[in-house]
């Protein structure tokens, strides 16, 4: 049977000494004390590991209850990879081959950055990594790189980097990081800039090159680092669909259809934004001047926020009040496409006040007082707080009663009802004017046509193209033409077509345009 545990009190060694001790008796030593006591908790260990025999129970039975030692490891398979699982069917001498026979074509082996893109489809990569590999090897310093020095960096990333997010992000980052930052994107656009021929017209218009590559580096940190960090890392990088833009810029000569990082129709929108705020022209805006945009739709409060510092990285910039050309791509985007996820942590963070991750009642009260200060001066009754808040709690269903997530808003589907309603007068107007049904259909197609983004830069370019071309000298002779000579004019690109009596349709070009208006006078 199996003994039960004794206590002190029932060892007979030890019972006596503890009665001693009890009578106040001090002749029991204290070292003794805790020697016999070292030895019983020994002994108590001993016995509770032995295995409990029930009496039924055979000895055979016995031997095949003993606990079995568990193995030191187990064989579990290897699951993560933060630079790509490894192929096992890559032959990475017979690359190298392929790219020393690229190299052995030039003179003394060295390829400049011009020919660089014989070698980067040599390596199996699109062809605007040619900026990227040809920096990666040192090109940028010599004008110039050799075969062996690619090889050897080239065969590094090969056993390093299995997957072409970690092998690009290898190529763009300083040494011993493992992310990018926004500097570390220029000389890969500086390329684009240069060799895209959907670019061409901008070789002349240098002035113009740092501007674009700001606009496309605010875009790509934008949409792919997710984290706010201002450092985009490999697994941000592979969820993104930049590196598939990236391969198309090679497929793509119009770089318009590249709306998502690179379109220039896009970046002339946004700058041209810019450049009405900003009246010195020094590529700074304070609170004044942002006020101004889309006549003075956004709420002063939420100004006041977005130079708060909430939304913007410049800490010398925001000490001095002012928002950087490249803070105010983050806004504009953001301003005019609410439904992005981007977006909807741009404007959450302005709404959270004290920052601790809701929107609580008051703070969305402080920002719907001004609102209703302006509708009133247009003459609008505006809904009573609580209503409104009834509404927007039916429209958001918060998890928590009484407070609003980002979990809750992105969730939702109509966060851009939500912020508009708070902070944005006009577009507020445009949602009340709205069918609700409409308004839910759209929440429904999200995603599966062209962004609110897209729509808005596409109109605003037109516009400002529409404006251009009625300031452009050469309209100036339109005003000489008479009109009973004139029936009208079509405008197309950058000729022109006019409906002459007598005559039909006449094209011109500029300089053509002026020798008719001459030879008419004679």
């Amino acid at each position: 049977m199996r003994m039960k545990e004794i206590s002190l009190r029932q060892d007979p060694d030890l019972r006596k000494e503890l009665a001693l001790l009890a009578r106040g008796c001090d002749f029991v030593l204290p070292s003794r004390f805790k020697k016999r006591l070292k030895a019983f908790q020994q002994g108590q260990v001993k016995f509770s590991e032995q295995p409990y025999i029930s009496p039924t129970m055979s000895p055979a039975q016995a031997k095949k209850e003993e606990p079995v030692t568990p193995a030191l490891s187990e064989s579990i398979p290897k699951f993560y990879f933060p630079r790509g699982q490894p192929q096992a069917n890559i032959n990475i001498d017979n690359l190298i081959s392929k790219i020393e026979k690229i190299f052995s074509q030039f003179p003394d082996e060295r390829v400049t950055l011009k020919d660089m893109g014989l070698v980067a489809k040599a390596c199996e990569c699109p062809l605007y990594w040619k900026a990227p590999l040809f920096h990666a090897a040192g090109g940028d310093r010599r004008g110039h790189v050799s075969v062996h020095k690619f090889v050897a960096m080239w065969r590094k990333v090969l056993q390093t980097c299995h997957d072409d997010a970690s092998k690009f992000l290898h190529l763009l980052a300083k040494p011993g990081c493992n992310y990018l930052e926004q500097e570390d994107f220029i000389p890969f656009l500086q390329d684009v800039v240069d060799s895209h021929t959907g670019l061409a017209f901008l070789k002349e218009a240098s002035d113009f090159h740092s501007r674009y590559i700001t606009t496309v580096v605010q875009r790509i940190f934008y949409n792919v680092n997710r984290s706010w960090t201002g450092k985009i890392t490999c697994s941000e990088l592979s969820k993104s669909s930049f590196l598939q833009n990236v391969a198309l810029l090679e497929e793509e000569e119009e770089i318009n259809q590249l709306t998502e990082f690179f379109s220039y129709e896009h970046f002339y929108v946004i700058y041209c934004k810019f450049w009405e705020l900003d009246t010195d022209h020094d590529l700074y805006i304070d609170q004044r001047d942002l006020m101004r945009h889309n006549d003075q739709a956004i709420s002063h409060r939420m100004t006041e926020r977005l130079f708060s510092g909430a939304v913007t990285r410049d800490r010398k910039v925001h000490k001095e009040g002012r928002l950087s050309y490249a803070d105010f791509v983050w806004f504009l985007i953001s301003e005019e496409d609410k439904k992005t996820e981007t977006s909807i942590e741009y404007w959450f963070r302005c709404m959270d006040l004290d920052g601790d991750g809701v929107l609580s009642m008051y703070e969305l009260e402080y920002f719907y007082q001004e609102q209703s200060q302006k509708l009133e001066a247009m003459a609008i009754e505006p809904l009573p707080f609580e209503d409104c808040l009834c509404q927007m709690l039916d429209m958001v269903k918060p998890e928590i009663p009484g407070k609003i997530s980002l979990r809750d808003l992105k969730r939702c589907k109509l966060a851009h009802i939500f912020f508009d309603t708070f902070f944005n007068i006009e577009k507020y107007l445009d949602h009340e004017q709205k069918d609700p049904l409409l308004a839910a259909r759209d929440a429904e197609t999200v995603g599966q046509e062209i962004s609110d983004w897209e729509r808005y830069a596409a109109e605003e370019y037109d516009n400002l193209v529409a404006e251009e071309t009625a300031n452009e000298p050469y309209n100036d002779c339109y005003e000489l033409l008479s009109p009973s000579i004139m029936d009208d004019i079509i405008e197309k690109d950058c000729c022109k077509t006019f409906k002459l009596k007598g005559l039909g349709e006449v094209h011109f070009d500029i300089n053509s345009m002026y020798n008719f208006w001459f030879c008419f006078q004679l």
